[in-house]
């Protein structure tokens, strides 16, 4: 399954609802702003995502959007994404398989 880049941002009205994405995304891709993360996920793995976050949310109040930015190439991938101010490159992970 092919990998590809999506960047997850978040709006949740509640702290503590905010702060379990928060921790969620972390844990799964890179921050690049307050609530916008750069993920590396095959599909199986964005089902799970979406699914992880979607037990985290209120349905009335919150909301996720998962943009895909294109497939994951490379030794050193780093999604196409032009920047106005300060660069944002992301860290260097090792998958353990």
């Amino acid at each position: 399954m092919a990998r590809r880049f999506y960047l997850v941002s978040y709006d949740v009205a509640e702290d503590k609802r905010r702060t379990r994405v928060f921790k969620l995304l972390r844990d799964t891709g890179d921050r690049v702003q307050y609530s916008v993360f750069c993920c590396q996920l095959n599909p199986r793995e964005l089902h799970a995502l979406k699914e992880a976050v979607r037990a985290r949310l209120h349905r009335e109040e919150d909301q996720t959007l998962f943009l895909d930015a294109g497939v994951v190439d490379g030794q050193r991938p780093e999604p196409e994404i032009s920047f106005v101010g300060r660069k944002w490159a992301p860290e260097i992970r090792s998958q353990i398989v």
